[in-house]
């Protein structure tokens, strides 16, 4: 008796706490817990594929390392004619001089290791030498590039906040994102889709705008321009800038970026924070450039250009701009996440409406009615009052596996509800086996309580094994699966563990009860 206690305890305690999980599906707003999350098949969204750029990613190396080759060049004392970056990969260098040709070949076997020589030819004491990357390290950086843009989104779309999205590479340069439930889509496209490279750059004041304009751009400037729009005629006013190409700062420093409101202009702006070495970079750029105008960058789109008035310590700046509290939010959420390594593309785009989505609940729930009233009807006329019990423990069982859903936060897809249906016929089978065993011991003349005892301790193993061997390939379904397969493996892995609960503890308890409380004479079976 003390051990009946304990399981109607357990029973009940399993079954409340399931139908507190479920009930804010029910009756969303009366709990404080999250309803059971619909998949993108189900409750419609996006489905997105994008490309990233990976040769872009290569190029920016190549670009970083002339700008540090240069320096060495300086800083070694070795006098060069010229280095440009040639065909986006390559760089080409012209030295002077023996003596400057032996120093730089000395520091190609110390200091460049990681490049490599394609080709070189000496003429009238002019080294010139084409340099680029080998091919392993190029596989290794577009590698890097296309597992980045996968971090660097998947944190941008977890601060948009999207419920169980589901986010992943295909082959070596491609991702994709399912967003359910997702209602403005080019708002996300453009968050996903934003590079966000943040640059500091000084302003190219010693040269002339205007012949920039007709085309007489500098070397080592750029023209940029700032969008700013009149809130009166709504059109875009396009200023430019002449700017300097190198980059002081990028946002790689960053800590932290957050949405503010100017008390002055009620308008709002981005305050960043820079981790020790970006303050210690911000600081040294604002002391040696005081009275200069310093363009803060992103994605080449010049959002301000101040005049350094006096060094800034602490780390601390802003972006002004005419943003409203939309963009600013979701500037701060790509700067946050941080800049993607190379652009990337959008090369296939679906949008799944919601009617699809309730007509594949509908016809998904009209399947399980179906095979549900079939099996019932089944166990009441075979089995009698037993397939009574079994079929109450049925109910218990979607009962538990909704719960599961709810409580754990999974995703119901639209397999996932096949895999429910096909849980209900595992569940009845655990039901069968049990009661078949029951009637063979009946038939060889035990009294009802010595079958039932017989019954489920040799059903018992029998259904264990047969369980367990499918909740091993379940979960295999959910570690290797994706989308519609890993929706399929969550809910035959709740299904499995609820038709154990309901078939071996549940139904055994209300034979016992039956049997020992009640003492009924005669079991209907």
């Amino acid at each position: 008796m003390k051990n009946f206690s304990w399981r109607v305890i357990i029973v009940f305690a399993v079954i409340t706490t399931a139908i507190v999980y479920i009930f804010p599906t029910i009756n969303q707003g009366w709990w404080p817990h999250k309803k059971i999350n619909l998949g993108l098949d189900l409750q419609g969204g996006m489905h997105l594929v994008l490309e990233v750029d990976t040769e872009k990613s290569v190029e920016s190396t190549i670009e970083r390392m002339t700008y540090e080759l240069r320096s060495l060049l300086k800083k070694e004392n070795i006098r060069y004619v010229g280095i440009d970056r040639i065909e986006n990969t390559k760089i080409s260098l012209k030295i002077r001089g023996n003596n400057n040709i032996l120093s730089f070949n000395k520091l190609l076997d110390t200091e460049l290791k990681d490049l490599r020589v394609v080709s070189e030819s000496t003429d009238d004491e002019i080294l010139t030498m084409i340099l680029n990357l080998p091919d392993s390290e190029t596989r290794h950086i577009k590698k890097l590039a296309a597992e980045q843009a996968l971090e660097t989104i998947r944190n941008r779309i977890d601060q948009f906040g999207v419920n169980e999205p589901d986010i992943r590479r295909q082959g070596e340069k491609r991702i994709l994102i399912q967003l359910p439930g997702i209602k403005d889509t080019q708002r996300a496209k453009e968050l996903i889709g934003k590079t966000a490279l943040l640059e500091f750059k000084l302003l190219d004041e010693t040269h002339d705008l205007d012949a920039a304009l007709k085309g007489n751009i500098p070397a080592g400037s750029e023209l940029l321009y700032q969008d700013n729009e009149d809130s009166a005629t709504e059109r875009v006013i396009r200023t430019p800038y002449l700017v300097k190409k190198r980059t002081l700062l990028t946002g790689e420093y960053l800590t932290d970026a957050r949405v503010q409101i100017d008390s002055q202009f009620n308008e709002p702006y981005i305050s960043i924070n820079f981790d020790k070495k970006g303050a210690r970079i911000f600081e040294r750029i604002t002391e040696e450039n005081v009275k200069k105008r310093l363009a803060i960058v992103l994605d080449n789109k010049v959002y301000s250009a101040p005049v350094i008035q006096e060094k800034i310590t602490g780390g601390e700046a802003r972006i002004t701009g005419n943003f409203t509290t939309e963009e600013a939010r979701d500037l701060a959420i790509v700067l946050r996440a941080g800049a993607l390594p190379a652009p990337v593309e959008i090369i296939e785009e679906r949008t799944v409406g919601p009617s699809l989505g309730a007509d594949s609940i509908r016809k998904g729930l009209i399947s399980m009615y179906v095979g549900g009233i079939l099996v019932v009807l089944f166990m009441i006329v075979y089995y009698k009052v037993s397939g009574l019990i079994a079929n109450i423990a049925l109910i218990l069982n979607i009962v538990l596996i909704a719960g599961g859903l709810a409580g754990f936060q999974a995703t119901l897809t639209l397999p996932g509800i096949a895999g429910i249906i096909l849980t209900i016929g595992m569940a009845v089978d655990a039901n069968v086996l049990i009661f078949e065993r029951i009637r063979e011991e009946m038939n060889l003349g035990k009294t009802q309580r010595a079958a039932v005892n017989a019954g489920y301790s040799k059903a018992t193993l029998t259904i264990l094994d047969a369980n367990v061997t499918t909740l091993i390939a379940a979960l295999v379904l959910f570690q290797f699966g994706t989308g519609p397969v890993k929706g399929f493996a969550v809910t035959l892995c709740l299904g499995v563990l609820a038709s154990l609960f309901t078939a071996l503890i549940l139904t055994r308890l209300v034979f016992d009860y039956l049997l020992i409380n009640r003492k009924i004479k005669s079991l209907s079976i």
